[in-house]
């Protein structure tokens, strides 16, 4: 059964929420991870420009890289998923029961984003190469 969660890019910004409206609601805080990647477009343009181009840059969730690791696969949070739509200017399109994965266009890491938060919760740091 999909879980869904879409929303698209021209609906307004939401106001006037409590915390748990914003983050334990069905969507499970992804809409508003969405509508802070939209801010932060419009804030930090060269954010934007690089998520854009296929950047995965580091945010605020798990699931950015800053560098090409030993092992070229990691796993990320949907809320980053989310949040990196947004700064793309995308619609939000998020399934709550499936995992994504995404190439980061300049490291070249596979960040495959899960709903499984055991996946990248204790996941080992980031060691160069």
């Amino acid at each position: 059964m999909s879980q869904r969660i879409h929303r698209p890019i021209d609906t307004p910004l939401r106001s006037g929420l409590n915390r748990d409206e914003l983050w334990e609601a069905h969507d499970k805080g992804l809409i508003k991870c969405w509508e802070i990647g939209r801010q932060r477009a419009a804030r930090f343009p060269e954010l934007a420009q690089r998520c854009l181009v296929g950047e995965l840059p580091v945010l605020g969730w798990k699931g950015g890289v800053s560098r090409s690791l030993k092992k070229l696969e990691k796993y990320g949070s949907l809320k980053y998923l989310a949040q990196w739509q947004g700064l793309r200017g995308e619609d939000l399109d998020v399934d709550l029961g499936e995992e994504r994965p995404l190439t980061c266009s300049r490291t070249r890491m596979v960040v495959t984003f899960t709903p499984d938060r055991s996946k990248y919760f204790n996941q080992v740091a980031e060691v160069e190469v």
